[in-house]
């Protein structure tokens, strides 16, 4: 995988839901490079260490897929202090989760979630669900020519 290459940082702990958005992407042939954080606070540092001013800072995220049920720092307070901070407010998030709450859902959009998806149980479908979502936001979507400068390395 080259180093050009759209990140697609998925924030979720469950190992088996880990390797099925790896398959889903991998079969879907978008071209990305898939970074996993395993909590919050885990999540919260990458991308910190993302936005810095470092020529050796690693490139921010295309996509960030967010589960809301997270252990140290839960996905909402993620939503949250990644869209309060300058150089973060500006990277999609899709909130990406099996929560059937609505106050999940009103919340992440409160929030500024770019994108609610609830995960599918089924593999085909999920596969299908992430690779959509890969095309959408990885190959469609055009970000504006301020993000541009700072979600490139």
């Amino acid at each position: 995988m080259s180093q050009g290459q759209p990140i697609v940082l998925l924030i979720d702990d469950d190992p088996n839901d880990q390797e099925l958005a790896k398959i889903a992407l991998e079969k879907s042939q978008i071209p990305h490079r898939l970074m996993v954080a395993r909590d919050g606070a885990e999540a919260l540092a990458f991308m910190r260490s993302a936005s810095g001013s470092a020529t050796t800072a690693p490139q921010l995220p295309h996509l960030v897929l967010l589960d809301l049920k997270l252990p140290k720092v839960n996905g909402l307070e993620v939503l949250e202090l990644l869209r309060a901070e300058n150089e973060t407010s500006i990277v999609p998030i899709v909130v990406f989760t099996s929560s059937n709450e609505e106050r999940d859902l009103e919340r992440s959009y409160e929030l500024g979630a770019n994108a609610y998806i609830r995960k599918p149980n089924d593999f085909k479908e999920y596969k299908d669900t992430v690779a959509d979502m890969g095309r959408f936001w990885i190959l469609r979507n055009q970000s504006p020519p301020t993000a541009a400068g700072r979600m490139t390395s």
